[in-house]
């Protein structure tokens, strides 16, 4: 059996004029894609059956068994050019985003920018993928005795992307495994499948071998669950939802794992806040992608003696924001990735509205969509605060103190990052110190993420860590190398060649 490459079926002229696509391999039925915002086809993508993954996963284990001797170099220069394909190609990828998240186009053009900028970050690390020596003498019995440990790549990833990010997410998994001479199995998500097929395309036109990477597409539910089982798969790394991480973390076995599963994000803003960056600040980091974003700021944690003061510059830098189509240049916010989301997030909405929350600002407009919204008078354990909204929607809570904030802040199952603003550095080392999340950002929202730093949660938020250098660790095997020194005579110690006798009166 032999599989057939089909091109993607464009059904819009939303997308750059004349853009054509080629499809996944397989013969599976062809996917119908909508736009989040109005509903009109865009694509059909032809989808991978189980048996096309099967010849998948065998072509990615033989392309893998040649691609893990390439050289260093090799692989920095392969990165280098996807970089620059990806920036002289950002407008039309920033399209295609638009297009299939829904995402703000000037949001999408920001992403088609870290998409190069994670490329050219894993060509540098690439260079960097060597061992460490280890000091075998600082143990008696492990005199003349040389050490050093080797990092090799583990073999075949399986990256399960998100619709949020369908580029960069796509890119922190796909770039760092190749940088460390891995192979991949991308499966990006059922609604945003087009990003990680130009994303492959423009991978081997930079000089990939093939194989290397393969895009498959369908549903989670099937092919991602198979290829998470697969023997033939060594690691998975995976964003998205934490009932299907654990469920991944279950099924994956023997295998490395790493997982990204989301927070409800808190911001503090203590008395001494700088009030006009805190709000601008996280205006933008609870509204970008409309709310869609693993580090969205969702719950704002603020002293109670600048709460008034807070809410009278928050609320009408909220109401400025406009919700619109995402290929309109002046959008702030746009859809929500399905109408199903939207039903959600209205729900978990009203309520908390039913509960004693206030609705400050925002809500659900004509159209069924959600506006910017500001909450007030919510409680911990209501559904807009306790778990992830995914939605354009902040909840504001009020805090006696920066003890009572961070505290407010722990009160989830859930700890990815969270941002404190306040211009006491001891305020700021005690925060840093007590809030259990992965990061913490100070003067700046959780939201804010440059790709070379680690990035990564604890608790409910995930395991591992993404971030160039810091995924390569999780992408290779440690092999310990050790040397004994010997006189090849004797088999005893080695013998100084240089040594001399001691010269006479």
């Amino acid at each position: 059996m032999s599989l057939v490459t089909r091109d993607v079926e464009i059904l819009s002229d939303r997308f750059t004029p004349g853009f054509v696509l080629r499809g996944p391999v397989g013969g599976g039925e062809a996917m119908v894609l909508r736009s989040p915002w109005d509903g009109v086809e865009l694509a059909r993508v032809p989808t991978t059956t189980a048996d096309d993954l099967d010849m998948v996963l065998d072509k990615a284990r033989l392309a893998f068994e040649s691609f893990r001797w390439t050289p260093a170099w090799r692989r920095a220069q392969i990165l280098e050019r996807a970089s620059r394909l990806i920036e002289e190609n950002a407008e039309q990828i920033a399209r295609l985003i638009a297009n299939e998240s829904g995402k703000p186009l000037k949001d999408a053009r920001i992403e088609a920018s870290r998409g190069a900028s994670t490329f050219r970050w894993a060509a540098e690390e690439s260079k960097r993928t060597a061992g460490e020596i280890i000091e075998m003498d600082a143990e008696a019995s492990g005199e003349h005795r040389f050490g050093w440990t080797i990092r090799e790549p583990r073999g075949v990833i399986a990256a399960i992307s998100p619709f949020n990010f369908p580029l960069n997410l796509a890119a922190h998994k796909v770039a760092p495994a190749l940088a460390a001479a891995n192979v991949v199995v991308l499966k990006p998500a059922s609604q945003t499948p087009l990003t990680a097929l130009r994303l492959a395309e423009l991978l081997v036109e930079a000089g990939l071998p093939a194989h290397v990477i393969q895009v498959v597409v369908g549903p989670g539910s099937t092919l991602g669950a198979k290829l998470v089982k697969d023997e033939r798969v060594n690691m998975v790394t995976f964003t998205g939802s934490p009932p299907v991480g654990r469920q991944i973390a279950s099924d994956a076995g023997m295998k490395m794992v790493t997982l990204e599963l989301g927070n409800n994000s808190a911001t503090i803003v203590d008395e001494d806040a700088h009030l006009d960056l805190a709000v601008q600040r996280i205006v933008a980091g609870g509204y970008a992608n409309s709310g869609q974003v693993c580090i969205s700021v969702q719950r704002v944690v603020v002293h109670q003696k600048v709460y008034d003061e807070f809410m009278a510059r928050l609320v009408p830098a909220v109401e400025a924001l406009k919700l619109g189509d995402p290929l309109d240049e002046s959008t702030d916010v746009s859809s929500l990735i399905s109408a199903a989301e939207a039903e959600r997030v209205r729900l978990w909405v009203e309520e908390a509205i039913e509960q004693g929350a206030t609705l400050a600002v925002g809500g659900v407009d004509d159209d069924g969509r959600m506006r910017p919204t500001v909450l007030t008078d919510v409680t911990r354990d209501m559904k807009v605060c306790a778990r992830e909204i995914f939605g354009p929607v902040l909840s504001i809570l009020k805090a006696r103190d920066l003890c009572e904030a961070v505290e407010i802040s722990n009160d989830s199952d859930m700890g990815l990052q969270a941002g404190v603003f306040t211009k006491d550095l001891n305020k700021a080392l005690y925060a840093a110190k007590r809030l259990e999340v992965g990061g913490v950002m100070i003067n700046e929202v959780p939201t804010f993420r440059v790709d070379h730093m680690p990035y990564g949660g604890i608790k409910g938020s995930g395991i591992g860590r993404e971030g160039l250098r810091f995924a390569i660790r999780e992408m290779t095997e440690m092999k310990m190398v050790a040397i004994r020194e010997m006189d090849w005579q004797t088999g005893g110690p080695p013998v100084d060649a240089c040594a001399r006798e001691p010269l006479g009166p």
